[in-house]
């Protein structure tokens, strides 16, 4: 093996392999299930370190979720061309997906049954009232307080202003507790 190879995969392992879990959330998210998540991800890890060389550092966490986010859309137009995921009509986008998971969301431990049995009830609410917000909606609520990134961060991700982002995460909070509220007794 060449030094640069070894320096690459060096690079990768520092820069990347932290980000997987995000990554994955991230494709299981957008694509609806895991193992197409899986594959998703596969394929953007191949595309990170073949730019590995190219990173010139900064926000590690960003760059990747950017190469999962662009890697998702078009593994999905190659093997979903039905859905439209980058569609701006959030109503006809509001159908596309069914349930996914939130990794490690309801694992939390309950003091009783009876609390463990709400917070399950809970997590499960919150899982599909996020499955059912538009696709440009969910990304940027899921970006934001799944992954963590700031405004600036998703705009750049998402190549939209920031002021959208803002407006994009208050509709998607919104359309979020209404849709909680519903679902509540």
């Amino acid at each position: 093996m060449n030094s640069d190879t070894q320096r690459a995969r060096q690079r990768f392992a520092e820069v990347v392999m932290p980000q997987l879990d995000g990554g994955v959330a991230l494709a299981r998210w957008l694509s609806g299930n895991h193992a197409d998540a899986e594959d998703i991800v596969q394929e953007a890890c191949a595309r990170a370190f073949a730019a590995i060389g190219g990173y010139a550092g900064g926000d590690a966490r960003a760059w990747f979720l950017t190469i999962v986010r662009n890697t998702a859309y078009s593994w999905l137009a190659r093997h979903r061309p039905h859905l439209q995921l980058r569609d701006d009509d959030p109503a006809a986008a509001e159908a596309l997906h069914g349930a996914v998971e939130i990794p490690g969301f309801a694992r939390q431990p309950a003091p009783d049954p009876q609390a463990a049995l709400i917070a399950a009830a809970d997590a499960q609410a919150l899982h599909q009232a996020v499955a059912e917000l538009p696709s440009v909606f969910r990304e940027t609520l899921v970006l934001r307080e799944f992954n963590g990134l700031d405004y600036r961060q998703i705009a750049e991700l998402t190549a939209v202003p920031i002021g959208t982002v803002m407006s994009r995460l208050a509709r998607a909070r919104a359309q979020l507790l209404r849709r909680l509220g519903r679902r509540r007794p």
